[in-house]
């Protein structure tokens, strides 16, 4: 399941979360963390609870719920007890062990929704234990919160980044040892998209499978940055047919443009091609 665009929608502003759906986003996440103030906490959950429950209600992106996360029993109670709402996956907010995911899956079971789990990697615990919370049995990704963790480590926000950029490669790494999605952190300023999509592309350089986002607008640049481009295309088109060719010639490394290739670089084509197919700029069957 592809999740290049994530986007978030305040649990308590049921209008947006119905607009959700139309944005073009991969995953949308109806937030019952920190886009809902503690006193309307429960009217956020009766609400994402209708919304999921209306059977009109039928998007086509993957439905996660960020649950709070000191009241998550809270949440599933409402979510899961109270009403047949269907989500598709559920958000650990600050999540920093494996053992506090493999509790929310325990959680999950008990109420009957043994759903995948995004676990938010956003506190300098988190970022240390950042292998287990990835290999943890219920995480299908990890995400990056940029923005909490600088907070947690008293940083001051860049606009290079490096302050964050140790954990932000750290996150990565440990999403592809578990062989699981890694969810780069929000941009805040949702008026920037040029800054969006040179962020979105460096996030991509990283390894990052995807980038949350906060407003609808910034979806299209998103999901375009992660578009591969004409010539990368091209290049892959190259690859995996000379790799068709090897395969029959029983060679493990053989030579495209002048260029080697062996199995990172294909794996790479591979990855080119999942995008393209993703953004519909791939042919299958077209002429290599």
């Amino acid at each position: 399941m592809p999740r290049r665009s994530v986007m978030f929608s305040p649990g308590d502003r049921p209008e947006l979360m119905r607009k959700a759906s139309g944005t073009g986003a991969d995953t949308i996440v109806f937030d019952l963390e920190d886009a809902v103030a503690p006193g309307r906490k429960a009217e956020a959950r009766a609400a994402v609870r209708d919304v999921l429950a209306d059977p009109d209600f039928d998007p086509a992106a993957e439905v996660c719920v960020r649950v709070t996360g000191t009241e998550t029993y809270r949440d599933l109670g409402v979510l899961a007890d109270q009403g047949d709402a269907a989500f598709d996956a559920v958000m650990l907010p600050k999540a920093e062990s494996g053992d506090a995911v493999e509790h929310l899956g325990t959680q999950l079971r008990e109420h009957g929704r043994a759903v995948p789990v995004i676990a938010l990697i956003e506190t300098a615990r988190g970022v240390l234990n950042a292998e287990s919370v990835a290999d943890a049995g219920p995480t299908d990704a990890v995400a990056f919160g940029a923005e909490d963790l600088a907070a947690d480590l008293g940083a001051t926000r860049t606009d290079e980044g490096t302050e964050v950029l140790y954990a932000r490669e750290t996150v990565v790494a440990a999403a592809a040892a578990a062989g699981v999605d890694a969810i780069d952190t929000v941009y805040t300023d949702f008026g920037d998209g040029s800054g969006l999509a040179e962020e979105t592309r460096f996030a991509a350089t990283l390894g990052y499978d995807g980038k949350m986002a906060i407003h609808p607008s910034q979806v299209p640049v998103i999901n375009d940055a992660f578009t591969p481009e004409d010539d990368e295309i091209a290049w892959a088109r190259r690859v995996l047919a000379a790799r068709e060719d090897a395969a029959a010639a029983d060679r493990g490394v053989f030579e495209v443009d002048g260029e080697m290739i062996d199995a990172p670089l294909v794996a790479q084509a591979e990855r080119i091609r999942e995008y393209a197919r993703l953004a519909g700029v791939w042919e299958d069957g077209a002429d290599e």
